[in-house]
């Protein structure tokens, strides 16, 4: 649900002296009548309607496409001044990239969203119900895919040149469905009615091999020359979409690519009767670009996992190859005009396509090849999680990618030979820091690949970079410090403040301006000097309540579940993990439960859980844990002696539109994975932007979030990362902390007794049983301290203007994890990559040209 960014005749704009970037021309925007004329003119000649049969769907279209013409138009001045100018670019390599809605969000960049408020209006329609006709393209799995979309959000708004690329994906992330409490995997069919806002570009498809063998010859100059050959092809068409910044002339581009066969057809086996082999090929090339993160539980589903990565990254390589020859003769200066980042592991073969290009395609020596891939590439790890860290069977990568399989045994020879010379004798250090992994069964570690083939290795909060360098990395640290640094994550604030929640916007934007959309997120810092105005607090609160109306029935009417908006909304929403502790939530949820039912008459703050995400299709542990979470909440939410002093929801099919309506409306931000194995999280900082409170451990941005916001505005609990590898090393027993604690030892054996589970104990044994005999994630050890804490929120939440001061300070402090303050600092600390503004004269003079 999304409410009107406008109030009235006052228009949330940041136009004029108080959004204006010093140094910065403002954008060009259009005037009311034209915009309306253009949208018209769509409605009759791209809709074919009449105005006055077109329902919301037909002015969503024509808006789409009105809006798509005037990013063209600066699309097109962006890139004639990147070429005219020679500029450097960013190329940003991302398996993800979880856009969200466009149409919204961009009426804003360009200054238009009252406008076509108004519009609308004219014909008797709500513009927000025609934001909703929009699909909501899942093409990333959380918080990798969004970090993706916030940096090329960012990039286009400080005017940085800059490319993505990625998969352009026939059907995203699945949506989910809950059925009887468990979750059900749909097709995400977002290209359904078509996407108004990319543009095929046929005449940019790349070949991509596959299979194949290698030969060997020697050129007339003795060079070994390498020839892939009887290898099958496949053709990536790109899918062009454009990024426009927020009040700036800059539009990006955002390309993905679609698998597509060289022989779709085969009209002799057609004519033969064999209908099925006449489109083999074509089925089998398209299942490349078909689903993101296919299941690769199976031998097929790893080898098409694998084809995913290489395909996209091959044709972007090959893509930036052309685009720097357009204006380039030789090599020399590709790593001063090209920088390619890795967004974690999945691109890392990068490393070996761009040594193939240069080394077998272009002729350089090798020497000279490595340099070059050396200085253009970084990499970005996201994950402590070994399971997350690519690596690929050797007998796959030799069938699948042959020469690649041979340009990496070089990488790792020639790297060998620089360890064993630093450390002489030290083998067990060279095993570790080997790209082939031969312990067992031969893999190529991707990581290994990723690190040993850039010149930057970046973490993404301070407490993860920090744990890359001294348990995930250490070897490559002792090797190269000076290739580690860290780039705490950001969010946008356009998506996530001022368009997710214009309420707030709007008192922010009266009490400070509108500086901190455009150009500084940290002026919102100057609130704390606010922080004793009654009359602020009092606003703050009452944009919560609204917000929380907002959601209460949005929740009605997508699941009939009625919730009491004065109740303390406590907030879990994030892929589905283990690590990530749902099931600890979980478990203080049924003992607050138990403690309601033991005396019903207990003055205690009335709370409402909601947990949303969603697990791996393939993950069943994860998978019975919102099975669990869903039969507790029915339980609950059935038992009249509760009432509404406890409610549980698990939202389904979560993605950035939900995101966009559960985030304003939350009190308390749960972010409780277990110290030492969330990377950073962009939840977290989305949550307390909106004014929420954190409960969490000292884990990922946590760390830097409670830094910000003041330790007396964060609610602190669990063991910290060095008490969590103590208590490892010293032989961790999760049944002496549940002996320990009469709570958590009732709370399983409700589970265990089929309470939950209509009489069938079985259920969820699993669950039960692994908590007893292993518990990874150290549930039961930070189960009492959890439950302890959560409590003292509920206790603070009952003082509306401390809540409410203490918000101000979350919102505050929050305001330093702007993805355009990372961006900043990849820009000169990574990429050497400066400004260049964009004049939409060079459009005008186009245009006489034309």
């Amino acid at each position: 649900m999304a409410v009107s960014i406008t109030s009235g005749s006052e228009q949330t704009s940041l136009g004029g002296a108080a959004g204006a970037v010093p140094g910065r021309r403002p954008a060009v925007t259009l005037d009311a009548a034209t915009f309306k004329r253009f949208v018209l003119e769509h409605l009759l000649y791209t809709c074919a309607k009449d105005v006055r049969d077109a329902t919301a769907v037909d002015f969503y279209r024509a808006m789409a496409h009105t809006v798509r013409d005037r990013l063209v138009q600066r699309w097109i001045a962006t890139q004639r001044t990147y070429l005219e100018q020679d500029v450097k670019r960013a190329h940003y390599l991302s398996s993800e990239f979880l856009t969200g809605r466009s149409l919204g969000l961009c009426l804003i960049n360009l200054g238009l969203y009252a406008t076509a408020e108004k519009m609308v209006a004219e014909q008797k329609l709500d513009l927000v119900d025609v934001l909703e006709r929009e699909g909501d393209p899942g093409l990333g799995n959380g918080g990798l895919g969004r970090l993706a979309a916030c940096f090329m959000d960012s990039l286009a708004t400080l005017e940085l040149p800059a490319v993505g690329y990625g998969i352009r994906y026939e059907y995203g992330i699945f949506e989910q469905r809950i059925e009887d409490g468990q979750q059900v995997e749909r097709r995400d069919n977002w290209l359904q009615y078509g996407n108004p806002w990319e543009m095929p570009r046929h005449e940019d498809a790349q070949t991509v091999n596959f299979y194949g063998r290698v030969e060997t010859h020697r050129a007339p100059d003795g060079r070994v020359v390498y020839s892939w050959v009887d290898a099958r092809q496949v053709l990536g068409v790109p899918y062009d979409s454009f990024i426009v910044g927020h009040e700036t002339n800059t539009v990006n581009t955002l390309r993905l690519w679609a698998a597509r066969a060289t022989r779709d057809f085969d009209l002799q086996l057609f004519n033969e009767g064999d209908y099925l082999r006449a489109v083999e090929e074509k089925i089998d090339t398209e299942n490349i670009s078909k689903v993101l993160y296919p299941n690769d539980q199976t031998e097929g589903g790893k080898a098409l996992r694998l084809k995913q990565q290489y395909f996209f990254v091959a044709c972007s390589i090959a893509d930036i190859v052309k685009h720097y020859k357009r204006r380039h003769v030789g090599f020399e200066r590709f790593a001063d005009q090209i920088a390619i980042q890795l967004n974690d592991t999945h691109p890392s073969i990068a490393v070996a396509e761009l040594m193939r290009v240069l080394v077998d395609v272009e002729g350089m020596d090798w020497d000279e090849a490595w340099s070059i891939t050396e200085r253009t590439l970084g990499y970005t790890n996201h994950t402590l999680m070994p399971e997350a860290l690519e690596r690929w069977s050797i007998p796959l990568m030799e069938a699948l990618l042959p020469r690649h399989m041979m340009i990496i045994y070089e990488i790792n020879h020639r790297f060998m030979r620089q360890v064993q010379t630093r450390w002489p004798g030290d083998f067990d250090r060279m095993s570790r820091m080997s790209i082939i992994d031969d312990s067992g069964q031969k893999y190529v570690r991707m990581a290994n690949l990723a690190t040993v083939g850039s010149h930057s290795v970046n973490g993404v909060a301070r407490l993860h970079t920090e744990l890359v360098k001294s348990h995930l990395l250490p070897d490559f640290y002792d090797l190269w410090p000076e290739r580690f640094n860290n780039k705490t994550n950001g969010v946008t604030p356009r998506r996530w403040l001022l368009y997710a929640n214009p309420r707030l916007s709007r008192v922010l934007i009266d009490r400070l301006g509108a500086r901190w959309a455009n150009h500084d997120l940290a002026d919102l810092g100057r609130l704390r000097d606010m922080a004793d105005d009654a009359g602020l607090l009092d606003q703050l609160w009452k944009v919560k309540q609204e917000n929380k109306r907002d959601l209460v029935r949005l929740i009605q009417s997508s699941m009939g579940l009625t919730l009491s908006p004065q109740s303390m909304f406590v907030v879990q929403i994030k892929r589905i993990h283990e690590y990530k502790r749902q099931l600890l939530a979980c478990l203080q949820i049924i003992s607050h439960y138990l403690r309601l039912k033991a005396d019903p008459s207990a003055s205690l703050t009335p709370r409402t859980y909601i947990f949303a995400g969603k697990a791996a299709a393939g993950y069943a542990m994860a998978k019975l844990h919102i099975k669990l979470i869903n039969d507790v909440a029915d339980v609950i939410n059935r038992d009249p002696e509760v009432g509404d002093r406890l409610k549980v929801c698990f939202i389904p099919n979560y993605g950035v539109t939900l995101a966009q309506a559960i985030i304003p409306a939350a009190d308390l931000s749960v972010q409780i994975s277990l110290a030492g194995t969330e990377a950073s999280g962009t939840s977290n900082m989305k949550l307390a932007l909106n004014g929420a409170l954190t409960i969490g451990t000292l884990d990922g941005a946590n760390v830097e979030i409670r830094d910000e916001v003041g330790p007396e505005n964060f609610f602190l609990f669990g063991l910290r990362t060095p008490e969590v590898e103590a208590v490892r090393a010293g032989g961790y027993d999760p049944n002496a902390y549940i002996a320990r604690s009469p709570a958590l030892e009732q709370a399983l054996a409700l589970i265990e007794s089929g309470f939950f589970s209509l009489g069938d104990p079985t259920r969820f044994a699993p669950i039960v049983e692994k908590l007893r005999d292993h518990d990874p994630y150290m549930v039961c050890a930070d189960f009492d301290d959890y439950v302890a804490t959560e409590e003292r929120a509920a206790l603070a939440y009952e003082d509306k203007m401390a809540w409410s001061r203490m918000a101000l300070h979350n919102i505050a402090g929050a305001s330093r994890f702007s993805s355009d303050a990372t961006i900043r600092q990849y820009a000169s600390e990574i990429w050497n990559l400066s400004p260049v503004p964009v004049d939409l004269d060079v459009l005008a003079e186009l245009i006489r040209h034309t």
